[in-house]
């Protein structure tokens, strides 16, 4: 399960995000879209060092270099660059991700996309009248592409985090549902609970 960070200031945020981390969020998105690259810099160097592995950047991804970070994020504009994919962004890393809209641009990724976001499954809850367009669930039958890991991203809350599951996703990402809610790392914890039961009994 990912989290993406709230693009906007979050009171105790640091301590919310670690408090999530220590109960087992497996990535984090570091996504401060206004985030200059010294704002970016104080933010990462606030979260623990155990921590830093976990960390996808969004963007200023030259920080990671300094901050021993390893897993990049790029966005739909990015990706669909003129002349390919520019070679800044080629160099070896543990792991790429981006986003997508459609499943035929799901299918068209590259293999160097370890996964890829697929939104917005169900009308966003951190964005005023972004709905989706397509029935994902019904798109997803037409996946080609099995190399890269199909996860789900929009509306996602633990009353249909499962069935995100149960319809083909590979995985969720969750933000609005976390940082709308006023206890944060109960909401994760319930959908964690959740997602582990359901991969369980799928084993």
């Amino acid at each position: 399960m990912i989290l993406i960070t709230n693009p906007f200031f979050v009171e105790g945020e640091i301590d919310i995000l670690h408090s999530l981390l220590e109960e087992g969020l497996s990535l984090l998105h570091v996504r401060k879209p206004d985030f200059s690259e010294l704002e970016m810099a104080q933010f990462i160097h606030q979260i623990k060092l155990e921590f830093r592995s976990y960390l996808v950047l969004h963007t200023h991804h030259q920080l990671g270099e300094d901050f021993g970070i390893e897993r990049f994020h790029f966005s739909e504009k990015e990706r669909k660059m003129p002349n390919d994919f520019p070679a800044r962004f080629s160099k070896p890393c543990r792991s790429k991700s981006t986003s997508t809209h459609s499943i035929s641009d799901f299918n068209s990724l590259s293999t160097e996309f370890n996964y890829a976001f697929l939104s917005p499954v169900f009308k966003s809850i951190s964005k005023e009248n972004y709905y989706p367009e397509k029935d994902l669930f019904k798109e997803i039958k037409s996946r080609k592409n099995h190399k890269t890991k199909m996860v789900a991203l929009g509306g996602i809350d633990s009353e249909n985090v499962q069935k995100v599951l149960e319809k083909g996703f590979d995985d969720v990402a969750l933000l609005g549902s976390i940082w709308k809610n006023e206890n944060p790392l109960k909401q994760f914890k319930l959908c964690q609970q959740i997602v582990l039961s359901y991969s369980q009994s799928q084993v």
